[in-house]
């Protein structure tokens, strides 16, 4: 299917300011499934330069450059129309065999480029119990973890619109049984982790849920052995198939805003931002 999508962000100032770099992360992220039919990006006041670059980690970055006087206001309109193609997501076989129950070793070819994605900062033992309880549940098998923690999140945790701020800790979340999408994102990951599962955080878009449609979201994407990253989706309990937009994935969770930057001024800002998606 094709999806349009229009994200807005309106920055306003209430002193004049100068804007320093900013760098973007509104272009899709590349899959076999989702290709890029169009894509429109319209920044007011105009930049002097857009220099267009693929990130360390494989996102699609846009770093724009400022060499105009003071402003009241700083817009960026980002279109485009991707192609999602249906995907089975379970088609594909764990690699070797033994991979379909875990804790498993990734094979050392692999694990040297998964190690930012092992990293177990936010990893409690409140959350390594938490997981260790879900895993003893479907028997410590690979893919049925996954799934029942996915559901698990989805089903006993209250959602909680949250646009702006970082993620909560993991802890906080599993504690209050409540949080963002990013917040289920950042735990669910946490999980992965304290058992050796390489998990990474992904933002974009979700199309068919009312409650996500004027916002970005957030889910996940584990790296399985023969199988590479597949998505898994705590907010909706759901594994990602063709209704999800990447925008761009990273072993980081606080580092894939749509837009990032400085400006130079003592001044209050404040945002208003708005995404559609239809299908067209």
């Amino acid at each position: 299917m094709n999806l349009k999508v229009r994200h807005t962000l309106d920055y306003r100032y209430d002193f004049p300011v100068e804007l320093d770099s900013h760098t973007f992360y509104l272009y899709p992220k590349a899959y076999p499934h989702q290709r890029v039919l169009h894509y429109a990006l319209v920044i007011d006041p105009v930049p002097s330069n857009i220099v267009k670059n693929v990130d360390a980690e494989g996102n699609v970055q846009q770093v724009v450059h400022f060499f105009n006087g003071p402003v009241s206001y700083f817009k960026v309109q980002a279109e485009m129309t991707v192609c999602s193609d249906p995907v089975n997501v379970f088609d594909f076989v764990l690699f070797p065999f033994t991979t379909q129950f875990f804790p498993f070793l990734y094979d050392n070819r692999i694990y040297k480029y998964l190690i930012p994605y092992l990293d177990r900062s936010d990893v409690t033992g409140y959350v390594e119990q938490f997981a260790r309880r879900i895993a003893s549940e479907v028997s410590w098998g690979t893919v049925p973890f996954l799934v029942e923690l996915t559901k698990y999140i989805a089903e006993n945790f209250s959602y909680q619109n949250r646009e702006f701020g970082v993620a909560y800790p993991p802890d906080d979340t599993l504690r209050d049984k409540t949080g963002s999408c990013r917040d289920y994102s950042r735990l669910f990951i946490a999980a992965c982790r304290s058992h050796g599962i390489a998990a990474r955080f992904v933002s974009g878009y979700l199309y068919g849920n009312l409650r996500q449609a004027h916002e970005l979201h957030a889910w996940v994407e584990v790296y399985l052995p023969g199988a590479g990253w597949r998505g898994f989706d705590p907010t909706e309990g759901k594994v990602i198939a063709n209704n999800h937009i990447s925008l761009g994935a990273s072993a980081d969770f606080d580092q894939l805003a749509p837009v990032m930057g400085f400006f130079r001024g003592s001044a209050q800002s404040s945002l208003v931002t708005h995404v559609d998606i239809a299908l067209i």
